[in-house]
């Protein structure tokens, strides 16, 4: 623990004991997929009583229509998060007949690329370019890597703890967005060199369906497990490795997440740069459309990483323009699995131990990271997602190999003076448990959900999707006879009509074509919002 670390942490336990690490600010994404009765993924539409995926707050789809995707409001507490995602859950079994809701990241039985289909979002403008960016994606990469799902966790902190921050750092004079970008970056860059641990720690997709691979092609770290399944013995997310959300175009683009305007200026620069392959797809063919631009990334979402700088945008901007005209709100993280051993894929224990984890990341020292570390960073991720259970693996720290345990060990030792902080005002101990929880996942790698579903498959003999399928059958289950909060129940029961109508009033507001649209909203997105330092 460096000496400057330390320092900060004494400086820091007054601030906590009057509660102002009591008020970090959280919000859950949680994917999963619609399968029927036979565990394949379901041809039906979005149920209708679930509101519209284009409006609704809180149910929407990702890459699929039969993708769903849950969204909670920020909260302070972690169990208001989880409480409101399971009632989500609860909502949705009222509508979904036969149908499951798959419990692993990486998909059911598949039949092929088209047995994905790509969710529809109606006619408004804004609904076509949502979907063919979808069709942008299946042209790019297939629709298979989309369809695979994913927990994505959002934490913020108050401004009056950004206040103090900067006061202890002596940049009174500093404009407050400024700072806290510059902050939220520190903490990025710590988490891009330290993310493999929760990816062992996390890691729940050592295994697919043979149906993932349609070309029959099968990697050398893959071997067959029963008729349909195969395995990498020591892998712990499959999902985050070259197999799942990976991109060769996307890697020369190099974002080490230095700074804000680095990020930006990338991303601008990769949604106005033709790639030739892409260019040789075609983009508006004979009145079809197939993607909605030929460059690199169609949109700044398409770009894919492991965390995410954000900032909510006005109705004018695009993501990297609200960030550069009013800096940084929040910061997303997207390396989890679902955990299927889980019934809301995700509980409260990781969340106390992701955010002390990401306190951890902001408060210790994040010196910039040059390319050569980059790929190092790069590396290590690598070799976690592929084998992080062996326990001859070493990773690379400071040009020292380490194991997984032993540095992992030394994370954990100071991320346990982060957690007094954020435990000061709460009932008990819970971000010191769950980092002391931990701590036998380290010294046992069986005892990590990839883990503990590898042994499963082995000790039983089961095929992976029917083990997710018998998996998916209990939660829906459970789900079902549990009641639901009333208040929510009746909020949800609104939110449907009033969705409904929402996409209805934007499709009978829309005055130009399509491609006049897109047209317009591209050339906005190359603007600036920032001239000289100062927001437009």
């Amino acid at each position: 623990m460096s000496d400057s670390f330390a320092t900060l942490i004494e400086r820091l336990e007054g601030p906590a004991r009057r509660g102002e690490f009591s008020r970090l600010r959280r919000g859950l994404e949680k994917e999963g997929l619609r399968v029927d009765r036979e565990g394949r993924v379901a041809q039906t539409l979005h149920p209708h009583a679930l509101g519209s995926k284009l409006t609704h707050p809180h149910i929407t789809t990702d890459y699929s229509e039969a993708l769903l995707e849950y969204i909670t409001p920020v909260t302070c507490r972690p169990a208001d998060a989880l409480e409101f995602l399971g009632d989500l859950h609860r909502f949705s079994y009222r509508y979904l007949g036969d149908e499951l809701i798959w419990p692993g990241s990486m998909p059911a039985r598949l039949d092929g690329n088209d047995s994905i289909p790509i969710a529809d979002y109606g006619s408004s403008n804004v609904g076509t370019m949502k979907r063919v960016y979808r069709q942008g994606l299946d042209v790019r990469y297939g629709r298979i890597m989309q369809a695979i799902a994913g927990v994505h966790y959002n934490v913020s902190l108050p401004d009056d703890l950004w206040t103090l921050l900067r006061d202890l750092d002596g940049e009174q004079a500093t404009p407050l967005n400024d700072y806290r970008s510059a902050r939220y970056f520190g903490l990025i860059r710590n988490f891009r060199r330290h993310s493999w641990l929760l990816l062992y720690l996390f890691g729940a997709s050592p295994a697919i369906d043979r149906s993932f691979l349609p070309d029959g092609r099968i990697p050398d770290k893959l071997e067959a497990h029963g008729e349909e399944t195969l395995i990498s013995r020591y892998a712990t997310s499959l999902r985050m490795s070259d197999l799942g959300y990976q991109n060769k175009v996307q890697e020369q683009l190099k974002i080490c997440f230095n700074s804000l305007s680095n990020y930006v200026n990338t991303l601008r620069h990769a949604i106005s740069t033709p790639w030739p392959a892409y260019e040789a797809l075609g983009v508006n063919e004979d009145g079809e459309w197939r993607q909605l631009n030929a460059n690199i990334l169609q949109i700044e979402n398409e770009y894919y990483s492991d965390i995410r700088p954000k900032r909510v945008a006005r109705h004018d901007e695009t993501p990297s323009q609200a960030l550069e005209a009013r800096g940084v709100e929040y910061i997303e993280v997207r390396c989890l699995d679902l955990n299927p051993l889980l019934t809301l894929g995700v509980d409260a224990p990781q969340i106390h131990f992701i955010d002390t984890f990401v306190m951890w990341c902001l408060l210790a020292e994040s010196p910039w990271i040059p390319d050569a570390e980059c790929d190092t960073l790069d590396d290590n991720r690598r070799l976690v997602v592929e084998r992080g259970r062996d326990p001859e693996l070493r990773l690379c720290h400071a040009g020292t190999p380490r194991s997984v345990a032993d540095w992992g060990g030394e994370i954990l030792g100071e991320m346990r003076r982060v957690a007094e902080l954020l435990d000061r005002l709460d009932e008990g101990t819970p971000h010191a448990d769950a980092v002391a929880a931990m701590l036998p996942r380290l010294e046992d790698p069986a005892l990590t959900p990839s883990g503990q579903l590898l042994a499963r498959l082995q000790e039983r003999g089961e095929e992976l999707s029917d083990a997710m399928l018998g998996i998916a059958r209990e939660q829906a289950e459970r789900l079902r006879q549990e009641p639901m909060d009333p208040g929510r129940e009746r909020l949800f029961d609104e939110l449907v009509e009033t969705s409904h109508r929402q996409q209805a009033e934007i499709e009978a507001a829309d005055r130009v074509s399509f491609a006049d649209f897109l047209s317009d909203y591209f050339a906005r997105a190359r603007e600036s919002r920032v001239t000289d330092g100062v927001s437009q």
